[in-house]
């Protein structure tokens, strides 16, 4: 009796996926349990890894099978934590499972698994059973793990995985910064844990975008502003967040290059996620504060700021050295390339 209750609390446990070993441990010998998938009772969900009903798996199953993949002690991580934080929208579809298993850990990537001819009948949507895995591997995994229904890393530590992670520096620090901005990330905790586990790739600019945020960057429009339209022209950096006084209230400008010796404002105008009549009223009187104090003012949005960042380069850089500002920009790649297929 004890040994089916403890059968039964591990199927409950791992949502009825298990290994060989265990079901080795409670009696279904190899024969057995070739017998069961063979004759479309079980599945074979992962190398060395069978689900005990036949059915299509959850999201949460296919998370249990790639947990028991990696053996004790493994947490899912990446894009799969990062749509657990909110980080990243879920898929439309099921996407390879990323989990983290502790260093030398021999656990490697697998590849989706696909139902093979079965005496039961399947709906040809359902003929993939697991996405598949992806492994990574890290010597501080006791330190990244909390537990929230499934052990997977802390919402800092996603997003520095996500970072470092990425195809090159540039796109590992809009990843950082979205991720910080999707899930409100405290940027103390996230400075907290590169000073207790350094990024393995990209240090550099992952610290430099830590320091934007810091900084005020407060969004992902404005650090591609930063990044598109600032850094990569050599304008120079305008004060974030700077506070005004509009009938009586403090509120703040998004760029401000007053301390340059200009007037010049910057909105960064994130109209299409936020449209309340509050936010629009707050805008219009500090548009309306701005023109009384003879202040010249541009405004943006994500389309302009991520589409023609050279175009406004330009616009912003005509109004700094209208008003003042001696030029020390310089072109892009990107301008060059738009110079030549324009000539």
């Amino acid at each position: 009796m004890e040994h089916d209750q403890d059968w039964q609390r591990l199927l409950d446990e791992q949502l009825g996926i298990v290994r060989a070993d265990q079901l080795r441990r409670y009696g279904y010998t190899r024969r057995i349990t070739h017998h069961r998938i063979a004759s479309g009772q079980w599945l074979p969900v992962l190398y060395g890894v069978v689900s005990v009903t036949n059915g299509p798996l959850t999201v949460p199953m296919m998370h249990s099978a790639a947990l028991v993949y990696g053996g004790g002690s493994a947490i899912l991580s990446h894009e799969t934590a990062a749509v657990h934080w909110n980080i990243k929208s879920a898929p439309a579809e099921p996407r390879p499972v990323h989990i983290t298993v502790p260093f030398g850990r021999s656990a490697v990537d697998q590849a989706p698994t696909r139902r093979i001819n079965s005496p039961r009948a399947t709906a040809s949507a359902h003929t993939i059973i697991h996405p598949g895995v992806i492994v990574h591997r890290s010597r501080a995994i006791r330190h990244i793990r909390v537990d929230a229904g499934f052990p997977l890393t802390s919402r800092a530590d996603t997003a520095i995985d996500l970072a470092t992670a990425a195809d090159t520096a540039r796109e590992g620090m809009i990843e950082l910064v979205q991720a910080t901005t999707n899930a409100r990330i405290s940027i103390q905790e996230v400075r907290r844990r590169l000073e207790q586990r350094p990024p393995w790739r990209y240090k550099k600019a992952i610290v430099d975008t830590v320091g934007l945020l810091t900084d005020g960057v407060q969004s992902a429009l404005e650090h591609r502003y930063v990044l598109d339209v600032e850094a990569a022209h050599g304008l120079p950096t305008g004060a974030r967040q700077g506070p005004v006084i509009v009938d009586g209230r403090v509120l703040f400008e998004d760029v401000d290059y007053c301390k340059h010796g200009v007037p010049l404002i910057v909105r960064l105008d994130g109209a299409r996620f936020h449209s309340a009549n509050a936010v629009k009223f707050r805008d219009r009187r500090r548009d309306n504060a701005a023109e009384l104090a003879g202040r010249p003012r541009l405004v943006y949005g994500w389309e302009e700021v991520t589409r023609t960042p050279c175009a406004v380069f330009e616009e912003v850089r005509a109004v700094l050295v209208r008003e003042g500002w001696s030029d020390s920009s310089f072109p892009c790649s990107a301008c060059a390339r738009g110079r030549v297929i324009s000539a």
